[in-house]
């Protein structure tokens, strides 16, 4: 009787958030800050943003030896 009054808050509820939803049915990709269409502005920028935050790392080993060398 209370998990049967449970389950269907719950399901009104995850009912309703995805109605408040402003999704355009979806559609892959929508509801990223970024676009997706254009694949290579896209891959370059990714690119960048990945290989940036591999060799921040690096950088800051390299800035902390060559400050110890000093």
């Amino acid at each position: 009787m209370i998990f049967n009054r449970l389950a269907n808050i719950s399901r009104s509820f995850t009912t309703s958030a995805i109605r408040r939803g402003h999704s355009n049915g979806g559609v892959p990709g929508e509801n990223l800050p970024f676009d997706t269409n254009n694949t290579a502005k896209f891959t370059i920028v990714t690119a960048i943003y990945l290989s940036t935050g591999m060799a921040i790392p690096f950088l800051i080993v390299r800035h902390q030896l060559l400050k110890s060398n000093s």
